[in-house]
């Protein structure tokens, strides 16, 4: 089990590596700080606001349950589709 988390963690920091390495190739006034490593992994290095993280896991309205994550690398679910995937009623 811990040679998993040390590949896992492995593979964290060499993700977060590339993003920031992306980004520093830039020219200072085109950096953006998000966009996709490989154009595949999402990643967004800005600071996270309180209206980004909801609108990121709880959009009921974003028909995609899967969504970047607010800060960081990755993806996180969205739980307001989730909830109406579970109540479609409401």
């Amino acid at each position: 089990m811990a040679g998993n988390k040390k590949v896992a963690l492995a593979v964290v920091a060499g993700l977060t590596a590339a993003a920031v390495i992306t980004e520093l190739r830039k020219p200072p006034e085109e950096r953006e700080w998000h966009g996709k490593i490989g154009n595949f992994v999402p990643y967004d290095l800005r600071p996270p606001t309180f209206a980004k993280v909801r609108d990121r896991v709880w959009d009921v309205d974003n028909p995609n349950l899967i969504v970047p994550h607010a800060f960081g690398i990755g993806w996180t679910i969205n739980l307001g589709r989730l909830y109406k995937l579970a109540n479609p009623a409401g």
